[in-house]
């Protein structure tokens, strides 16, 4: 008896395993291996800068058609090796980076009361918009650093600044900033306005020292345009050339700096600060 029972087990364990067998091969999803030749080639990152879950996501994205030029991090090289791998082309873009458009470190700008609460920009936010007397200023509590997959982004001053050398570009401190002044900009540009602040003039010089109080300037040092108003705040225009130190030397409180990092273009050493538009400014 003993011996009918093991060999009907092992028989009906035999007849599962073809069937198993069977099915797979039946049933069986063909994956393209031009899917493992993208993900390796991807850097494996998985920040969802691309808009999927993760590399190998994106990697099967690709072979069903999408763009091969979406992975931030990878950047241009690896966008030109992912579209060979599909036998195509595809056009450079230039790498973007995050910036912080704030100047306002605890040097600089004043504080309108104590925080003593969770260290959390979006926490520091709820409490009247938070501690600095400019309510667009970055709060400095490192919610954008703990999101950084990179460690790309430090906190000096009370200040969030992004290191554009080691920054990839995923996007994950922009959506996370309350404040909503962390934005992508093409790597290679060097003149930025660091400031946020829509408020008029009076109001910008009682918060922040170096906060943009629209005294425009900075446009008569342009020739095309390369800087506009956005209300009371000077904005670049990234997609205009601006390879000047002119604007930064103009603006009489430092809101415009020139900020090098090894993707930008050198420029002019500085000329004399223009210390009577600064005279007239604090007048």
């Amino acid at each position: 008896m003993i011996v009918n029972a093991i060999l009907t087990l092992a028989a009906l364990g035999l007849l599962a395993g073809l069937g198993l067998g069977f099915a797979a091969r039946v049933f069986a999803v063909k994956i393209d291996p031009r899917v493992e030749e993208i993900d390796a080639a991807l850097p494996q990152f998985n920040c969802g800068a691309c808009g999927y879950a993760g590399c190998a996501d994106y990697a099967k994205a690709v072979v069903e058609g999408k763009d091969p030029s979406l992975c931030a991090p990878g950047g241009p090289n690896v966008a030109a090796r992912v579209a060979a791998i599909m036998g195509e082309e595809v056009s450079t873009q230039e790498k973007k980076v995050a910036f912080v458009f704030c100047g306002g470190s605890d040097s600089a700008a004043r504080k309108k009361y104590h925080y003593n609460g969770v260290s959390d920009c979006i926490s520091s936010d709820l409490v009247s918009g938070g501690d600095k007397s400019c309510s667009y200023g970055c709060l400095g509590l490192g919610t954008c650093v703990h999101v950084c997959p990179v460690d790309a982004i430090i906190i000096e001053d009370g200040l969030a600044r992004v290191v554009a050398e080691i920054c990839i570009g995923c996007r994950k401190c922009v959506e996370a900033c309350p404040k909503n002044i962390i934005h992508m900009v093409p790597a290679s540009r060097l003149v930025h306005v660091v400031c946020s602040s829509q408020d008029k003039g009076p109001v910008v010089r009682k918060a922040c020292s170096v906060g943009c109080i629209g005294c425009r300037r900075c446009i008569k040092a342009v020739d095309d345009e390369q800087i506009t108003m956005d209300g009371n705040l000077a904005v670049v225009d990234y997609s205009k050339p601006l390879l000047s130190r002119e604007p930064a030397e103009s603006c009489p409180t430092g809101a415009i700096q020139v900020i090098e990092t090894e993707f930008t273009e050198q420029l002019p050493p500085p000329a004399e600060p223009a210390e009577q538009a600064a005279e007239e400014a604090q007048a």
